[in-house]
């Protein structure tokens, strides 16, 4: 049994293994990937010691440091989170089992889902969750940005200089972007708003030839020629696998207090799967410091 075992990769999870580490501590990091939402990011402006560094390369340098330590990592979905007697077990996809005395969540968030026809059957041939990661893959094809927030508008501003015509897809009267990004985009001059509009279907063969949507006002219906559509409609709390054995809140985030405890013994969590409200890399790197931290405690109080 692992002194600690971490679920997750990102800047919490990765943060938290060098810290456990440092302390001696038996442990293992599971995770689907190494960097999380990080690796989305077209610059990292606010990270100490870069004054703008890919998120790509960020977390290259966070890998570099986690294998200095030599630290154990178990790749796969945790699919569901028990409590033992003493510590805790995840169940990976696959059926394998991995127990742990103590527990960091610091699992993260993924983007959100449309949820309609094509969506599934073309992702990765046309349909696209992150503008920073494959964006210059569209470069002279039309596409569709679904979302009108700041991650929404931001897609649409990468987009535009690239492809010859970006529609952004709203549900709403309004754009909820920043305005400064707003003045951006429309400056661009081949950013199409469509506001009052939702998906319907993602169309294609192979790979994607138009997207139709649906004006909520009229109800009228059109097929717009893209060869791409990117979802850019927020993010979930990767953390339905502990939903039995933790209260999450109304946003599906896991509480914890100042000390990254859950209020389960021996389980804590950082980052973005929490509720702590700022979510940005390096808060998320603090709070898996304090969770290794208080993982070490919790196991130096129970020998």
């Amino acid at each position: 049994m692992y002194d600690l075992m971490i679920i997750g990769a990102g800047p919490a999870g990765m943060t938290a293994a060098i810290y456990a580490s440092r302390k001696r501590m038996n442990l293992v990091v599971v995770s689907e990937n190494v960097g999380g939402q990080t690796l989305w990011t077209d610059c990292v402006e606010n990270y100490p010691g870069f004054t703008c560094i890919k998120g790509s390369d960020l977390v290259s340098k966070f890998e570099e440091h986690i294998k200095s330590f030599g630290i154990k990592m178990e790749y796969g979905r945790v699919e569901r989170l028990s409590v033992l007697e003493q510590g805790f077990r995840a169940e990976i996809e696959g059926g394998k089992t991995i127990d742990a005395k103590t527990c960091v969540i610091a699992s993260g968030k993924s983007p959100r889902t449309l949820g309609v026809p094509g969506e599934k059957e073309f992702l990765a041939r046309g349909v696209a969750y992150c503008a920073t990661c494959d964006a210059p893959l569209f470069a002279g094809l039309n596409v569709a940005v679904v979302g009108g927030g700041n991650s929404g508008v931001g897609a649409a501003i990468q987009l535009m200089q690239i492809c010859p015509k970006v529609y952004l897809i709203e549900s709403e009267a309004v754009l909820k972007a920043d305005e400064i990004l707003q003045d951006k985009m429309r400056a661009g001059g081949n950013v199409e708003v469509l506001t009052y509009t939702m998906p319907v279907e993602i169309i294609g063969d192979t790979f994607v030839t138009g997207f139709k949507v649906r004006n909520t006002k009229t109800q009228e219906e059109r097929i717009l020629d893209v060869q791409g559509v990117f979802v850019e409609i927020g993010l979930e709390p990767n953390s339905a696998f502990a939903a039995d054995i933790l209260n999450l809140n109304d946003k599906k985030e896991i509480p914890v207090n100042c000390r990254a405890e859950t209020g389960i013994p021996g389980l804590f969590a950082a980052g973005d799967v929490t509720d702590v409200p700022a979510k940005q890399i390096i808060v998320a790197a603090g709070n898996g410091a304090n969770a290794a931290i208080g993982a070490y405690d919790y196991l130096l109080r129970h020998k």
